[in-house]
């Protein structure tokens, strides 16, 4: 019984999700706060600090994305992925393909 309740959980994505079409598929996103390891970065827009991070899970892919540093709206990246929920109706997903090639995943409500 126990079994059978974890996998129903895992399928509907993690407590407290967001959730997104993007690309056509369904994408939740999970913002983590995370502890604050340098405080003396002044970008903390939107609530983030340094340390917070983003899990997404899409298609059969897992992320865990580290917040950036850029400046502006919150965006998180580990150098090939990148998620900024800049428009929180059309958030922003890339993936880096190689050679300057970006591929953009359009996003959308559920």
């Amino acid at each position: 019984m126990l079994l059978v309740l974890l996998a129903i959980l895992s399928l509907a994505g993690p407590a407290g999700a967001e959730t997104y079409r993007c690309g056509g598929e369904p994408l939740s996103v999970r913002l983590f706060p995370g502890a604050v390891d340098a405080p003396a970065i002044p970008n903390n827009s939107a609530g983030t600090l340094p340390g917070a991070f983003v899990q997404l899970r899409w298609r059969d892919l897992t992320l865990q994305l580290p917040r950036t540093n850029n400046a502006g709206p919150p965006s998180y990246s580990d150098g090939i992925w990148w998620w900024s929920p800049d428009d929180p109706d059309h958030p922003s997903f890339r993936r880096r393909l190689g050679r300057g090639q970006i591929e953009a995943i359009a996003c959308g409500p559920a």
